[in-house]
């Protein structure tokens, strides 16, 4: 199998392309991940898994003939039509924490994947909703304790601690997870790239 870049810095990521067995080559973007104030709250993570690529690509310059595969993936968290990005400190953290216990909020990923020999990428967005059970402060400062907050959108982790206060799931976890198994398969599968052996 041919490496993928991978456009994403994100540990969870690079576990879901290790539990498929796909070789990858890990190049973050560095495009801010900004947006337009007037896109669709819906809408962001397509935009930012579509910048994140076109970043990349540009990294690469005239190896771009060079390039087989690029994989880029945004993950949004979104509440009332407000959206949940990586908390810049524990006070936010526990702010989010506060805001998703006991409702239901929507996590959206969108997968970008490049075939360089085609020069054309496909895109899929998944939407995951995700019920938090109520949560008492000695709850909420336990987890904030754990550590698990930093670096992730909506200040948790599914497949970690957070999992003792995810009451339900529609959808799936490798979703929330910032990478979603089947539609990346499916992605490849359409592309002829085979992770069968």
């Amino acid at each position: 199998m041919e490496p993928i870049i991978l456009a994403s810095s994100s540990p969870r990521r690079q576990e879901i392309l290790k539990r498929m067995n796909i070789p990858f080559i890990v190049m973050p973007s560095n495009q801010e991940e900004s947006f337009p104030a007037d896109l669709e709250p819906h809408k962001v993570s397509e935009y930012l898994a579509e910048q994140k690529l076109q970043n990349v690509l540009k990294q690469l310059g005239t190896k771009e003939q060079e390039v087989s595969w690029i994989l880029s993936a945004d993950t949004t968290i979104i509440l009332n039509g407000k959206i949940y990005g990586k908390p810049k400190d524990v006070e936010e953290a526990e702010q989010f924490l506060k805001d998703f216990q006991g409702k239901t909020h929507e996590v959206v990923t969108a997968v970008n994947l490049y075939n360089g020999t085609l020069h054309a990428h496909t895109s899929r967005t998944v939407t995951t909703k995700v019920t938090m059970a109520a949560m008492n402060q000695e709850e909420i400062d336990w987890y904030l304790g754990t550590g698990e907050w930093h670096g992730v959108a909506g200040a948790y982790r599914i497949q970690g601690l957070a999992s003792c206060f995810i009451k339900k799931i529609e959808g799936t976890d490798s979703c929330v997870m910032g990478l979603p198994i089947f539609e990346l398969y499916d992605m490849l599968r359409e592309q002829n790239y085979s992770i069968i052996q």
